[in-house]
């Protein structure tokens, strides 16, 4: 039997089909939200396998917690903190943590052209993935969701400078890894 439903009208029937764990409406919020989901565990894993394993186990959270949903708030980005928290819980699982000179960090900067213009995303989603889980994380919790560093420092457990120093060496080594792709075009 093929359901389909808005999400956004009829979203009290369409939560209480989630919590009575009705399949139709769970297989709707996976395919609803999968191809959107997968990007932003990408940013945080290592490889494609590991994304997949973060986004499943971020689905199992949405499934077992869809009761602490609050209706008429968007259901989306409910979804992608859940996402971006499994990841962190991920990181913290792997993270082998490497702390350098914070002052050789300062002192490094980033100059020169955009290495990023001609890549594809595929590219960067590959050079991002080769970044350690510790800086990649802070760059995509930094840079891509706009935590402060603050912020970034309470989510995984490190000191504000750790998370200014880890950008600093992402940026570093992630222009090096695309500055390589582009250099092999």
């Amino acid at each position: 039997m093929e359901h389909t439903i808005d999400i956004n009208h009829g979203e009290e029937t369409f939560i209480q089909a989630c919590l009575a764990n009705e399949e139709w409406a769970l297989k709707v919020i996976y395919k609803e939200y999968y191809p959107t989901m997968l990007p932003v565990c990408l940013r945080y894993a290592n490889n494609y396998d590991d994304a997949l394993d973060i986004l499943h186990e971020g689905f199992i959270k949405v499934f077992r917690h869809i009761s602490k949903y609050k209706a008429g708030t968007s259901l989306g980005s409910w979804i992608r903190r859940i996402m971006i928290n499994t990841s962190i819980d991920y990181y913290r699982k792997v993270k082998r943590r490497r702390t350098e000179n914070l002052e050789t960090a300062y002192g490094q900067c980033i100059k020169g052209a955009d290495a990023v213009s001609d890549l594809t995303t595929q590219e960067i989603m590959k050079a991002l993935q080769q970044l350690t889980p510790a800086y990649r994380s802070v760059f995509n919790l930094y840079v891509i969701e706009g935590f402060s560093h603050r912020e970034v420092g309470i989510m995984l457990g490190i000191t504000e400078s750790t998370s200014r120093s880890n950008l600093v060496k992402a940026r570093t080594k992630l222009k090096k890894i695309l500055l390589a792709q582009d250099f092999e075009r």
